[in-house]
C-alpha cells in the first residue's frame, strides 16, 4: 500500500508508527512495573512459617550452641597440636644432646662426665613426660570436637525432620499463592486483550490508530509476556491443556473468519461490476495491483501481459482505452498517465500553463 501514499503522507505515516511504538513502550513500562507489583499484595510465606516455632526455637538453639563449642573447641585443639608439636621438638632436641654426650662420653671415657649424662636424662625424661601431657590434651580436645561436631549434626538432622514435615503444607500454600496472583494478573491483562481485540476490530483504521496500535502492541506484551511465564504448571499438564484450548479457539475463529471472507469474496464477485468498485478504495486497489493480485478478487494476475484487459477469474475490468488519447492505461487511474484526462468523467487534460 505504501506504493499508492503520497511521498509526505508516507513520513507521516512512519511517523505516526515510532509514535504508536513509543506510547506502547511506554504502557509497557507501566504494565510492567504494575504487574511485577501484584505479588506484594500477598504475604510472602516462607518455609519456617509451617514449622513449630518452639521445636524450630530449640533446634536453632541447639545448633548456635553446637557451632559455637566447635568453633571453641577447634581453636583449642590447634593450641594442642600447637603445644604438643612444641613438646616434641624440645623432647627431640634433648635427646639428640644427650645422645651427643653418650657419644662423647665413650670417646673420652673420663669418669666426671656421667653426672652430665645423667642431668640430661633427667631432662629428656622430663620432656617426654611433658610431650605425654600435651598429647592426652590434644586427644582430649580431638574428642571434644568430634562430639561437638556430633551434636552439631544431630541438631541439623532435627532441623531437616521439621523442614520435611511442613514441606508438603509449605508447597500447598505456595500453590495456592501462585494461583491467586496469577488470578490477579488475569483480572488485570485479559480485559486489556479483549479491549484490544475491539479495538483491532472497530477502530484499527480510525484517525488515532497510532494510539490503537499502541495499545493492542502492549495488551498483547502484558498477556503473553507478562501473564503467560506465570501460569502455573502442575507438571506441565496446566500449561499444555491451556495451550490446547488456546489453539483451538483462535483455530475455530480464523477458520470462521476465513468462511466469512469467502463468503463475502462470492457474493461480491456476483455483483456487476459497477457496484463492485464503489467498494474499492483507491488506494487498496493501486496496492494491490502494485503486487499483480486483481483488486475485485484478490487472486495472481499477469499484469505485464499486454493482452490481458480483464481479470481471468472475477471478470473485472483492469485495464482500458483513454476516450481522449487511446492510450491503454489502468482502469483504476483517476486520471491518464499519457494525457492527463479524466479516466472517469472524459474530462479533457488541464489546459498547459504557459
Amino acid at each position: 500500500m505504501s506504493k499508492s501514499l503520497r511521498f509526505s503522507e508516507k513520513w507521516f505515516r512512519r511517523g505516526l508508527w515510532v509514535v504508536a511504538l513509543v506510547f506502547a513502550w511506554f504502557l509497557i513500562g507501566l504494565g510492567s512495573t504494575v504487574v511485577g507489583d501484584l505479588p506484594k499484595i500477598e504475604q510472602t510465606q516462607t518455609l519456617e512459617d509451617f514449622m513449630n516455632p518452639i521445636e524450630l526455637k530449640k533446634v536453632r538453639e541447639e545448633i548456635r550452641k553446637a557451632e559455637l563449642n566447635e568453633r571453641e573447641v577447634n581453636d583449642a585443639l590447634e593450641q594442642s597440636r600447637l603445644k604438643h608439636s612444641a613438646a616434641e621438638a624440645d623432647t627431640d632436641s634433648e635427646r639428640e644432646k644427650f645422645m651427643a654426650s653418650v657419644a662423647t662420653r665413650k670417646a673420652t671415657a673420663q669418669p666426671d662426665q656421667d653426672k652430665e649424662l645423667i642431668a640430661r636424662t633427667e631432662r629428656v625424661d622430663n620432656l617426654q613426660a611433658l610431650e605425654r601431657v600435651a598429647l592426652a590434651q590434644l586427644e582430649m580436645q580431638q574428642k571434644l570436637l568430634l562430639d561437638a561436631q556430633q551434636a552439631s549434626r544431630k541438631a541439623r538432622l532435627r532441623l531437616n525432620e521439621l523442614e520435611q514435615a511442613a514441606q508438603g503444607d509449605y508447597a500447598k500454600a505456595r500453590q495456592s499463592q501462585e494461583l491467586r496472583v496469577f488470578g490477579y494478573r488475569l483480572a488485570l491483562t485479559l480485559p486489556l486483550l479483549l479491549l484490544a481485540g475491539w479495538l483491532y476490530k472497530k477502530k484499527r483504521q480510525s484517525t488515532y490508530w497510532p494510539f490503537v496500535w499502541g495499545f493492542i502492541y502492549f495488551a498483547l506484551f502484558a498477556f503473553f509476556v507478562e501473564l503467560v511465564p506465570y501460569l502455573p504448571s502442575y507438571g506441565g499438564y496446566i500449561r499444555y491443556l491451556v495451550g490446547i484450548v488456546i489453539t483451538l479457539l483462535v483455530g475455530r475463529q480464523a477458520i470462521l473468519a476465513l468462511q466469512r471472507y469467502q463468503d463475502r469474496q462470492r457474493l461480491a464477485e456476483a455483483q456487476p461490476e459497477t457496484k463492485r468498485r464503489e467498494v474499492l478504495e483507491y488506494d487498496t486497489a493501486l496496492a494491490r495491483l502494485a503486487k499483480s493480485i486483481c483488486p475485485g478478487c484478490e487472486r495472481t494476475v499477469d499484469l505485464k501481459d499486454t493482452s490481458i484487459d480483464y481479470c481471468p477469474h472475477c471478470g473485472i475490468g483492469l485495464h482500458d482505452r483513454c476516450s481522449t488519447c487511446n492510450t491503454r492505461k489502468s482502469t483504476f487511474s483517476k486520471y491518464c498517465h499519457a494525457c492527463g484526462a479524466g479516466a472517469k468523467l472524459g474530462e479533457p487534460p488541464p489546459a498547459a500553463s504557459v
